[in-house]
């Protein structure tokens, strides 16, 4: 069956979805986060786009950005190609890491844009990673009510008042505005594991019960996580409500 043709933005502004290959993980530490981000920087600078926001997740990436001087596929192709290549080297591996064809959707309102934004930056709440979006590090939500870095917060800020601290406050108080907001998803898992399947999986391969991962030495907390990460289906919280430790905790794993 021939690809549906990608949607056009007339504004020019998009919401993309990179997702890992298989769901698996393309973070393992925040060394990786901050070269994503680096490599997120430098395709700024050379496709003369514009970010507005972003959310590093475990398995997947959401941006809004609007394209410059490169087309949509040829930028994200840039963006992806850079960071897998120098993954791929720091953790000794080969092959793909993103899902091969990336997902987006126009934003062409600015009703719609802070739709956008708002889902972006309560993705981690919303996973239940954090409580709200202020406690969460790999965001683009602190360049909005501190220190600007590279995001071009001026463009969604302007939609909330005409001063930069009337504006900022506003921006906090929509942010966290309760909301039913669905924007790109990252597709349901068809595979279910239950929970006796991980406990199990826990005492088959690591000789111990579920309650005692919680009093397990870091690396070895660290090694069961990922393992139990790495199953298809696998869910944060449940992982968290099995092993007793935080979804924080499992999810940095």
């Amino acid at each position: 069956m021939a690809r549906k043709p990608r949607e056009k933005s007339s504004s020019g502004i998009y919401h993309i979805l990179l997702r890992g290959i298989n769901r698996q993980s393309i973070f393992e530490e925040d060394e990786d986060r901050l070269k994503f981000l680096e490599s997120l920087v430098k395709c700024k600078e050379i496709s003369q786009c514009r970010i507005f926001a972003y959310c590093l997740m475990d398995n997947h990436i959401h941006i809004l950005l609007q394209t410059g001087r490169e087309p949509l596929g040829r930028m994200v192709q840039r963006l992806s190609s850079s960071y897998v290549i120098w993954y791929n080297g720091r953790h000794d591996r080969c092959g793909h890491l993103f899902q091969e064809r990336f997902k987006s959707e126009p934003v062409d309102t600015d009703s719609y844009f802070l739709t956008v934004l708002r889902y972006i930056h309560q993705n981690p709440v919303q996973a239940k990673i954090v409580g709200d979006a202020a406690a969460y590090r790999w965001s683009s939500y602190h360049e909005y009510t501190g220190d600007k870095q590279f995001v071009d917060r001026e463009y969604a800020l302007a939609m909330f008042a005409d001063t930069t601290a009337a504006a900022i406050a506003r921006f906090v108080r929509f942010s966290n505005t309760a909301n039913s907001d669905s924007c790109l998803e990252l597709p349901a898992s068809k595979i279910s594991v239950s929970d006796d399947d991980f406990r199990n999986m826990i005492r088959q391969q690591f000789g111990i019960e579920p309650i005692q991962v919680a009093r397990q030495t870091r690396e070895q907390q660290d090694a069961i996580l990922r393992a139990l990460k790495a199953v298809e289906g696998a869910k944060i919280r449940q992982l968290a409500r099995i092993t007793g430790l935080a979804a924080t905790r499992v999810w940095k794993a």
